[in-house]
């Protein structure tokens, strides 16, 4: 069941260059590997596909990394993690690509809270819901949500650009009036 939410709000997403580091530090190491196993006469000869997928998809991430689109290595992964299958006792090093696949998609999901009339959602993993008896205020200025939590947790952080003075106030109106109302 789908809900609406009267404000869905977008975090500036942050830089993935960590991830993006260790996934294709991932995919290197598993190219030579590869590499070596298949010289060596240690693998099957289908081992050339992992090889080729990896290269060609590392390829198609850097092409569009330089339109300054969000990359994902996982499809490179997961060509990986099927090319371990092949190598000699590689089974386990298959699961871990197998799982740095599916987590690549998750840690880099835009960060968001939605906000309606009876709960606050931060869509992390896992999701986590408030009421809004929880919150002391909330307010969105120049840009920065400010949530400031009844348990003296203070969250600050910069939301994506698109949001007019307008937009900031309609927000700012609905959240006092939830808070007053709760309160």
């Amino acid at each position: 069941m789908n809900k609406t939410y009267q404000f869905v709000i977008e975090l500036k997403r942050p830089s993935y260059k960590s991830i993006n580091w260790i996934s294709q530090l991932m995919l290197l190491l598993s190219i030579a590997a590869f590499s070596f196993v298949f010289f060596q006469g240690l693998a099957q000869p289908k081992i050339i596909i992992p090889i080729v997928g990896i290269i060609v998809w590392w390829a198609f991430c850097f092409w569009q990394a330089k339109k300054g689109k969000i990359v994902y290595f996982r499809i490179g992964l997961l060509f990986a993690c099927s090319g371990w299958f092949f190598v000699q006792n590689g089974k386990w090093i298959g699961l871990i690509f197998l799982v740095a696949a599916i987590l690549e998609k998750q840690a880099k999901f835009p960060q968001e809270i939605a906000f309606d009339n009876d709960e606050i959602v931060f869509n992390t993993f896992p999701k986590k819901q408030y009421s809004w008896t929880d919150f002391n205020n909330i307010i969105i200025k120049d840009g920065i949500i400010t949530i400031d939590f009844k348990n003296n947790k203070l969250l600050q952080k910069e939301i994506q650009s698109g949001s007019t003075a307008q937009d900031e106030q309609d927000f700012n109106e609905f959240c006092t009036n939830r808070l007053h109302t709760i309160s």
